[in-house]
Formats: C-alpha cells, structure tokens, sequence
C-alpha cells in the first residue's frame, strides 16, 4: 500500500525508539477552524528584572546572591527534587510477601543544577544566535564530564574540566558525593510547561537510577544493534530521513531535526547526530557549533509558526554516566523538544481520555508539521515588531 495512502486513512505508527505505537488520524484535519486568531505577541520583559532570582547580581529564593556573569551561570537548585543527603532506608525484609511484591521502593540520591542560557532576562534560546548557545552546550558539557564516571569508555575522550573540583567563578557546583548513574538535561519554556519563572534557564538533574524514559530508549537502542550486527538505529533513522526528506525541518552536516514517523505532539521535533555520537563528549568544537546552529534553528521557527513564544519541554538524551560497555556504545545523542500547541499560541493539544486509557492519537501528520516548519525560517519574527 502505497505511503500516501496514510495522508487520508486512520493508522497506527510505530516508535521503534520506545517499542510502542500512536494512533494517526489525519482526515480529523479536514475538520473547519473557526477559532480565534491571534495577534502577533510582543516582548514586553525587561533585560534585568529586579525581582529575578536568576538575574545577575541578583538575591535567590534561600538568600544567595548570583554573580554578574556575562553567559551562563550554573547552581545547584533551592527546591532540589533529590539530594544526596538524606535518611537511609532499606525495605524491610518481606520475601515472599505482597507488600514485597506490589509495594516495592528504592532511594534515590542525587543532585540538581540550575543553569541560566543568558544573563538577559528577556531573551529564549530563539532569539540567541548560534555563537550565543555555544557556551550553554560547553556548559552541558562541562557538567557531564565532571559527572562522567571514571571507568566509563566516554571518560577516555572526555577532556579535562575546571568544574569539580576546581569550580570557576560563575559556577556555584562542588564535586559530588557519589557516583550518579545518568544525567537529565533538559529545559521547560513557557508557564504552559509549568516554568515558575521566564528567565532563560534549564535544569539538569543526576540520581543513582536510570529513568523510566532513558532505560526505555537504551533497551531499544540495544536491542537494534544486537540484531543489526552493530549497526545503530538512530544513524539509520538520521540517514533515512535525509535521504526522504518528508519530515525533515532541517539539517546540517553533524545534526537533522525532524518531526519523528513516530511523533506524539504536533509539532514535536527530534535533533538527531547523523553519525554515532555517544554524549556531549563525543563532539569537536565544529560540531557543537552546528549542535548550537541546530538547536537555534528549531526553536526560531517554533516562535515564528504562531508568531508567539513557543511553549515545549526538551531534554537530551544520551549515555549514562555509569554503565556497561554495551549501554555506552549503544547510546546515541537525540534531544527531544515536546510542543503542545497545535492550532494557534493558545490552543494546545492534551493528552486525555483515548490518549491516557489506550495509546497516544494525533490529527495533523508528523509531514504535515514539518513542511509547516520547514516554511517557518527566517529572522524571528520578533525582530519586525515595533516595541518587540
């Protein structure tokens, strides 16, 4: 049956990233739209807002006070979701109990960062250049490395960094107390995606597990080289949509962002190596210069696709910090940026009834979102705004 046919028939999709599959539908977009249109929105924060707890010389939530940094700014966070100071629990003894068996708990330890992209207030990853995300991918980088533990095939190219022990001056970050098996990077933009606070910032979060959502992907990504004699499946799939170009918004020579076969959200976007690459450590200078290009790119057109500040949660995912030979090999770089507008800056897509008892549904094609983004290129559409 010929692909094409897909654009009008109800279908499931595989996600061979999560061994799962989503429900397509997209004769639903022929619906009629009789919604509000809105006007383009205006910037209207200032570049230093006072009451900021990440502006520059500015107090935080618990009375510490940020340096006047010039880029980025990384600290461990006030509300941290998990610390590696707490109460020692071990599950009491219940072999074969139900309470063992159904009301099973683990710690978790760990440790969280905050890290600003810019010290203006009033600025996204979208209105940043390429040469200004730079040095939040060196500071991505940075924090992987001192976290990266010592055994790790990665810790051989890694190379040498001023964070723990020897912290620099706008980094507030002492050498862990353990050895922490992954690191979540990852930013929310947007009070839509419960961001408390509009200043460009990200987090990064450490513990002693593997999350449900990177053991998911590192179990496939296993799976498929083992049964494609070493091959890896996120090179594939880079080099597949290259060459079909369908669901590509764009490309470089080191990066591809395309909105996934497998897409959840209407305009989700994947960023993906072309080649395999490990982690963050595994690139040159060159390519975190395009990994920047890249990252400028998608953002930039998600702001001018409603004219408005795009809403999304993204995250990297790439090798644990510790692991076994076959996880760290296996891993390849990919960040996710999950949007859930779908029509217009306020009408937003959930994930509800069908999507939350059977499997994940979307109307609009993952080729439709991306050839509407791939047309979205540009200047920010900002920058024509008076008073913007």
């Amino acid at each position: 049956m010929s692909d094409s046919i897909l654009d009008d028939i109800s279908h499931r999709r595989y996600n061979p990233l999560r061994g799962s599959w989503i429900l397509v539908s997209p004769h639903r977009t022929k619906r009629p739209w009789q919604g509000q249109q809105e006007a383009a929105s205006k910037t209207t924060l200032p570049v230093h807002d006072p009451s900021c707890y990440l502006c520059p010389g500015n107090k935080r939530a618990q009375g510490d006070s940020n340096p006047a940094y010039k880029n980025t700014f990384v600290f461990v966070n006030d509300y941290s979701a998990v610390k590696e100071d707490q109460a020692e629990y071990t599950p009491a003894d219940q072999d074969g109990s139900l309470s063992a068996s159904l009301l099973r708990a683990e710690p978790v330890t760990g440790k969280c960062y905050v890290i600003t992209f810019s010290p203006s207030h009033n600025l996204t990853l979208a209105d940043l250049p390429p040469s200004e995300i730079l040095p939040v991918i060196k500071t991505w980088t940075e924090i992987y490395t001192a976290h990266l533990s010592p055994q790790s095939p990665l810790a051989k190219v890694s190379a040498p960094t001023t964070i723990p022990p020897d912290s620099h001056d706008q980094t507030l970050i002492t050498k862990p107390k353990s050895q922490y098996r992954y690191m979540q990077i990852f930013e929310n933009k947007g009070a839509a995606m419960g961001c408390s606070n509009p200043h460009p910032h990200g987090q990064i979060w450490t513990t002693t597990g593997l999350p449900e959502e990177a053991n998911l992907e590192l179990e496939q990504l296993k799976k498929y080289r083992r049964k494609q004699g070493g091959m890896h499946l996120l090179e594939d799939y880079a080099k597949l949509e290259s060459e079909k170009q369908e669901r590509a918004v764009f490309e470089n020579k080191a990066f591809i962002a395309v909105c996934p076969w497998w897409a959840t959200w209407p305009f989700e976007v994947m960023i993906i190596a072309r080649q395999h690459k490990r982690a963050l450590v595994d690139f040159d200078e060159g390519e975190k210069m395009e990994l920047a290009e890249t990252i400028a790119e998608v953002t930039r057109r998600y702001d001018n696709l409603f004219e408005t500040q795009f809403p999304y949660s993204m995250g990297i995912h790439q090798a644990p910090l510790a692991g076994t030979d076959a996880e760290i090999e296996a891993s390849h770089f990919h960040m996710h940026f999950y949007p859930p507008l779908l029509r217009s800056a306020t009408v937003r897509k959930f994930l509800v009834g069908y999507e939350m008892m059977a499997e994940p549904q979307r109307d609009i094609t993952p080729e439709q979102a991306a050839a509407r983004l791939r047309n979205c290129g540009g200047e920010l559409y900002r920058m024509h705004l008076e008073g913007s």
